[in-house]
Parts: structure tokens; C-alpha cells; sequence
């Protein structure tokens, strides 16, 4: 089944929405065809920031230091559910836009989703800086990339119109305000890192073809220009 998503690798509840959904489709033995499409929570970002996450964090939510780190640990008690430890005391946010080419040069290569999950665990599990170009091409390598194609592309602007034609389809197509956003079967749209059941749900109305053009859902898990919280139950 082709699954196309929307999201950003320094985005927790898009690692979490990805694994969520890989599980939820082993068990009800569906073979997914993803297809990732690049979307930047925060464009402007330097390739490394001063201050850690938390700080920043603390200081966009006019909150305190204490407050900040259960929001964070919250986050990381939901990617534990899906099997990701989120050492969220040593994760520090770049700019992810060298990341999203890398993507797209893997995607042309049938590496795609292995290099997006090589990218959300060297940010979230490994505390790495994937900002940064010569982490984003040690990753590139690692996973099966040529090396001189990947510094090839990283010395230019190779792929930089797919990720901006990606994030204009978003907004203006699509009106993804947040991620992780999912496309199954380029007819039914799920926004945020639902519940398993609700991607059980899309999965079955799709091979049912009984697929609507958005799914009815709660609020769910996503990141946005705001940041990323849990969302509060009712």
C-alpha cells in the first residue's frame, strides 16, 4: 500500500508516528510503500544551536526548566511505547534542510526509508547533530549511499527543489499545519501520531476502498512552528 508522509527528522512524533504505523501494518500483514516527503519545522534554523533543547524550549513556552523536562520526558515515555529511546537530555536540533536532500537522494535509490530512520535515531537516540553537513554524510554513507554522490549533493543544491516543492504541496495543497501527515493511497489523509487503532482503521478502509478523503480523528501527537507537546486528554 503506498503511504505517502510529511515530516520533519528533528520531529519526535514523526519518529513515533513512523514506527507506530510499521508496526500496526506488520500485524495486520499489509507491505507498505512509503513515500517521504520533506516538510521543515523551522527553516531558519542555525546547522547547530548554542543552547540545548530544553532551554529553548523553556524560553518559547515561558516556562520553566523543570516544567520543559516533563513535557520532554512525556515525549519520550510515547516513543518507549514504540520501541525508540528518546535520550532527550543530549538531542539538539540543527537545520534539517541538508537532511531532507539526503532523503530524496536516497528515495531515488530505494534507500529512502532507511535513511529516514537512520536520521530520526542519530537525532533522538544518538545525540547527534544532523545539522551539521559531515554528520548528514557520515549517515548517508552508513546506510549505502555513495559517498562521492553524497558530498556531490551536499556541495550544491541537487534536490532542493524537490524539498520545497514538497513543503509548497503541504501548505497550499493540502494545508498541513503540523507533522507527521499521512496520505494512504494518495486518498485518505491522517494528520498527527494517531493511536494504532486509528492507522488500523486507515489501513482497513483502504483496502476495503471505502476511503474517505479525511479520516475522523481526535486531535493527535504532532509538531508544528510551536514546537511538539502531547496533546492533553478529554
Amino acid at each position: 500500500m503506498r503511504v505517502d508522509i510529511w515530516s520533519d527528522v528533528v520531529c519526535p512524533f514523526c519518529y513515533i508516528g513512523k514506527k507506530r504505523l510499521e508496526h500496526v501494518a506488520a500485524e495486520a500483514g499489509v507491505e507498505l510503500d512509503i513515500h517521504w516527503h520533506s516538510f521543515e519545522l523551522d527553516p531558519n534554523a542555525p546547522a547547530k544551536h548554542e543552547s540545548s533543547n530544553t532551554e529553548r524550549l523553556a524560553k518559547k513556552y515561558g516556562q520553566s526548566i523543570e516544567q520543559t523536562q516533563v513535557m520532554e520526558r512525556n515525549v519520550a515515555q510515547a516513543a518507549a511505547s514504540e520501541g525508540i529511546v528518546f535520550n532527550w537530555q543530549q538531542a539538539n536540533s540543527g537545520n534539517t534542510f541538508n537532511a531532507h536532500r539526503m532523503i530524496h537522494l536516497a528515495q531515488s535509490k530505494g534507500l529512502g526509508n532507511a535513511m529516514k530512520e537512520a536520521l530520526c535515531r542519530a537525532y533522538m537516540t544518538e545525540g547527534q547533530n544532523i545539522g551539521e553537513v559531515e554528520v548528514v554524510a557520515k549517515i548517508a554513507v552508513a546506510v549505502g549511499l555513495d559517498a562521492t554522490e553524497v558530498q556531490a549533493v551536499l556541495a550544491g543544491d541537487a534536490f532542493a527543489t524537490e524539498v520545497r516543492q514538497d513543503e509548497k504541496i503541504a501548505r497550499e495543497q493540502l494545508n498541513v499545519t503540523g507533522v507527521p501527515f499521512f496520505v494512504f493511497d494518495q486518498r485518505l489523509a491522517v494528520a498527527g501520531a494517531q493511536p494504532r487503532e486509528v492507522f488500523l482503521q486507515a489501513l482497513q478502509q483502504v483496502q476495503s476502498e471505502a476511503a474517505t478523503a479525511q479520516l475522523d480523528t481526535d486531535p493527535a501527537a504532532v509538531c508544528n512552528d510551536d514546537g511538539c507537546a502531547v496533546p492533553t486528554a478529554k
